[in-house]
């Protein structure tokens, strides 16, 4: 685990709620942790406390880059390296097993370091009454970097995708072919899937558009998981969102432009690739028609159903205050009562 967890330092709850009762620059982070929705709290290494984003500051993404204190002198049980900003101290300390820095005992320098609440004379306390224990990482703590780390994995993957659609439209976007492989997020480079983009301008006396199919082949093993469709989600939101507005037959999607729309998209999704920022996923604005059988699990997996027009969608919005699809509507009359 240690080349998939962040090095960045991140904060144990402990700390969160007992040694961070103030200072903090938004009372939302302060409400989570008195309701122990510790869950809401993401990701923990930018929650804004100033001694938090000191001690990310001080032990960041680059080894080279570490600027602490120095050690302190008074843990001796744990070997905490010191961070301060104002009049705020912390200690952070490094698992050995996994490499990442923890914030894991945090406050105020006072009183000349004479008062009992100062932050040395509690460390100091601490360490003589063999405690220091109990600033480590539980499991609770473990449990967030897990799936903090799964989250950046994937956003990381999504900007990945992002920047091969991207090279994928340089290619063809006035026309043409271009076929490239897509990984598995998890490091080990795994293919995922196989995708085809193709653009064929059509030029004709009374019609001229720019078709475009993607063709999605994914490795067997991966095939109806819903990290394939998450694939198609990005894919087609960096093309053209919103992802229902293609035509879909099995793993093969279309739609249809007008002239020089793929070399407009193209700037467009250029500045998104140089901000390193996703293309923002557009579900559609109207709400569908489908089996009700579907809906209940699709909903909590995630997972895509077909509506009566032929659109596939994620159910995951509230539907009352969005207009219906027309074309679903008409379906719906058609049928049988």
């Amino acid at each position: 685990m240690l080349c998939m967890h962040s090095r960045r330092t991140r904060p144990t709850i402990r700390l969160l709620v007992e040694d961070l009762r103030d200072g903090w620059s938004s009372p939302y982070p302060r409400r989570m942790l008195d309701a122990g929705d510790y869950d809401a709290l993401h990701p923990l290494s930018e929650l804004p406390h100033p001694i938090i984003a000191k001690a990310t500051e001080t032990f960041g993404m680059v080894a080279a880059d570490d600027n602490p204190v120095g050690p302190i002198a008074s843990s001796t049980q744990l070997r905490l390296m010191e961070v301060k900003v104002a009049q705020w101290r912390g200690g952070v300390w490094v698992d050995p097993e996994t490499g990442v820095h923890w914030l894991v005992v945090a406050g105020l320098a006072k009183g000349g370091h004479e008062d009992h609440d100062d932050f040395y004379m509690r460390v100091a306390a601490d360490n003589a009454g063999n405690a220091p224990q109990r600033w480590l990482p539980t499991e609770p703590d473990r449990r967030l970097l897990k799936r903090e780390t799964a989250a950046r994995l994937i956003t990381e993957w999504e900007l990945t995708v992002q920047v091969r659609v991207l090279e994928a439209l340089r290619r063809v976007h006035a026309g043409g072919t271009d076929r490239f492989t897509i990984d598995h997020p998890l490091p080990g480079k795994v293919p995922l899937a196989t995708l085809t983009v193709t653009v064929n301008p059509v030029r004709e006396p009374d019609y001229e558009s720019d078709d475009i199919v993607v063709e999605i082949d994914p490795v067997a093993q991966y095939a109806g998981q819903h990290l394939l469709w998450q694939l198609t989600v990005r894919v087609l939101a960096a093309l053209n969102p919103p992802q229902e507005g293609w035509d879909r037959y099995g793993d093969t999607y279309s739609n249809i432009a007008e002239p020089g729309s793929w070399t407009a998209r193209l700037a467009e999704l250029e500045t998104y690739v140089e901000r390193h920022e996703l293309v923002e996923s557009e579900p559609g604005q109207h709400c569908h028609y489908t089996h009700r059988k579907h809906i209940a699990g699709s909903t909590i997996e995630g997972s895509a159903v077909r509506a009566l027009c032929g659109v596939y969608f994620v159910p995951c919005r509230d539907h009352t205050d969005m207009p219906v699809c027309p074309e679903c509507q008409q379906h719906y009359n058609d049928l049988p009562r």
